[in-house]
């Protein structure tokens, strides 16, 4: 003999409840991509890693360069070769900031370059 089960009141309510709240922890703990590692010139991307030339060729000159310093960078390779088996070097790379001013109504964009490679985006008041 066959006994039905009835569920219990209340419970159809509760995993539903459950299922929003683990979906809900699910897309705050997916990786978001911040504001900072991407700049939209018109229609094109300017992403962290790209470098000068590329940036340059996408987002045309920048209104001002400034040089912040240098940064120790360890060499280990150049190119696509690997050169690591000659020791662990340091070598020291310039630090530019670009800034880009888009116009009185947009934010300055800065970009901090360290040696080729752009390294952070960030944002500084409206540009002028």
């Amino acid at each position: 003999m066959r006994s039905s089960r009835h569920p219990r009141p209340g419970a159809t309510a509760l995993r539903v409840a459950l299922a929003l709240v683990a979906g809900a922890l699910l897309a705050t703990a997916a990786p978001a991509t911040r504001a900072e590692d991407t700049m939209r010139c018109g229609n094109r991307l300017v992403t962290t890693g790209d470098g000068k030339d590329k940036v340059r060729a996408l987002c045309g000159e920048p209104t001002s360069v400034s040089f912040a310093g240098v940064q120790s960078a360890p060499r280990n390779y150049y190119g696509p070769y690997d050169y690591s088996y000659f020791g662990f070097g340091w070598i020291e790379v310039p630090v530019e900031i670009w800034t880009y001013n888009l116009g009185p109504h947009k934010l300055l964009r800065k970009l901090r370059f360290v040696g080729d490679e752009l390294d952070y985006i960030s944002t500084d008041g409206y540009g002028y």
